[in-house]
């Protein structure tokens, strides 16, 4: 499966994966546009829209400007694939993490060791998201990476807000010995239903304790969970590149927490006659920026 996600440049063709867009003739999309400042324009109207598809006029029927927030999950593995002496990094990787975020995003912090449990509930406050880091546990059980991401995505699907969802999971070859298809199935829906980026970090040599099927089942799942949404899979030998890594996704997010906090959500429809997918788009927009069209808004 794959994410509906169509990019576009002031000068540049791209084409809309379309494999879960019905035949229809008006289409929602999300046009990012920043300055060398990182600045979106104040105002946008249709008229400054140019669109085609197939080299055929699209119709820009509203412009609205959202500034929808990004709120992130974080799912650490605390259990026998980390091991007692690598509690030292999760816990300086996560705090790092929490200070490369940017103060207006809301996070969450969760143990996935012997099953998820909250640690620090949604928060902007980063003083009380560190000391979270530092009241992550050590547990002898396994972590539970897709039984974690199962309840985080249902945490979004909860969420009825306007957002952007972004999920870091922190996992090791240890865990998930019993994965359900219909458990996969349901992370699969609910990552189709609600886009939301997910960055993956498996660590594989943390623990001589390697189950080959709990690893291949991790390392499976979350190189899907990376084709599906976007995000970033990372698999390390040694933990202590946590430390460094987890900093590095915080950028990453904060950089996309940029861009995708100041968009226009654009409604457009398609010549009368057109049927099917939405085909190969094209057209200008206002010199200056670097823009991006999106079909959900997300951009890992």
């Amino acid at each position: 499966m794959t994410r509906r996600t169509v990019l576009l440049s002031t000068a540049l063709l791209a084409a809309l994966a379309a494999s879960n867009l019905h035949a229809q003739q008006q289409f929602v999309l999300f046009l990012s546009m920043l300055d060398a400042k990182g600045n979106a324009p104040a105002a946008l109207t249709a008229e400054q829209i140019n669109l085609t598809e197939g080299g055929e006029s699209l119709t820009v029927l509203k412009v609205e400007k959202i500034d929808w927030p990004v709120k992130v999950q974080v799912l650490v593995d605390n259990g026998a694939g980390l091991g007692n002496e690598n509690l030292i990094h999760i816990r300086n990787g996560v705090r790092d993490l929490m200070k490369a975020l940017p103060s207006e995003v809301e996070v969450s912090l969760y143990t996935t060791a012997p099953q998820p449990r909250n640690v620090v509930r949604p928060t902007m406050d980063r003083l009380q998201l560190m000391q979270g880091a530092d009241r992550i546990a050590p547990d002898s059980g396994s972590g539970r990476y897709i039984e974690s991401l199962n309840e985080a995505t249902q945490r979004i699907e909860r969420d009825k807000t306007s957002h952007f969802p972004v999920i870091i999971s922190v996992a090791t070859s240890v865990g998930d010995t019993n994965v359900m298809e219909r458990d996969v199935e349901r992370l699969w829906k609910r990552l189709n239903e609600r886009p939301t980026t997910v960055h993956t970090v498996l660590l594989s040599g943390g623990s001589r304790n390697v189950n080959s099927v709990t690893a291949a089942n991790q390392t499976q799942v979350g190189l899907a969970v990376k084709e599906l949404t976007g995000g970033r899979y990372e698999n390390i030998a040694a933990a202590s590149r946590l430390a460094t890594l987890l900093p590095e996704i915080g950028e990453q997010v904060a950089a996309s927490h940029q861009r995708q906090s100041q968009q226009f959500r654009l409604v457009v429809e398609r010549a009368k006659g057109k049927s099917g997918q939405l085909g190969p788009l094209g057209g200008s927009l206002p010199a200056g920026y670097t823009s991006k069209i999106t079909s959900d808004g997300a951009m890992p």
